[in-house]
């Protein structure tokens, strides 16, 4: 089993600011390493999901409370929901470069 990187489908709308298109900029942000490294990439499961709640895959997986995105879901059970966590995980886990500081 593969670890599971949840991201946010880009281009959603979001009911408190009508007429705009958004985009998650942490979820642009892991797209963009994975897009640079697609021969890392390819040893995780990413899911790209739609913007409204409840996003049921994460309330099945996580629990209610923990639909935030982007949050990887880790194989042996577990999961990190932060932007600079995940990067180091990709780092050790799986061996996609360090982030410059």
């Amino acid at each position: 089993m593969k670890d599971k990187l949840f991201l946010l489908a880009p281009g959603f709308e979001d009911p408190a600011f009508p007429g705009r298109t958004f985009y998650c900029w942490h979820c642009a942000l892991m797209e963009g390493v994975l897009a640079s490294f697609p021969d890392l990439a390819v040893k995780l499961d990413v899911r790209r999901i739609a913007w409204p709640r409840p996003r049921q895959e994460l309330v099945d997986l996580l629990g209610e409370a923990n639909q935030s995105l982007p949050v990887l879901v880790l194989a042996e059970g577990g999961f990190i929901d932060d932007k600079d966590a995940i990067l180091a995980a990709l780092t050790e886990r799986h061996g996609f470069p360090d982030p410059h500081p």
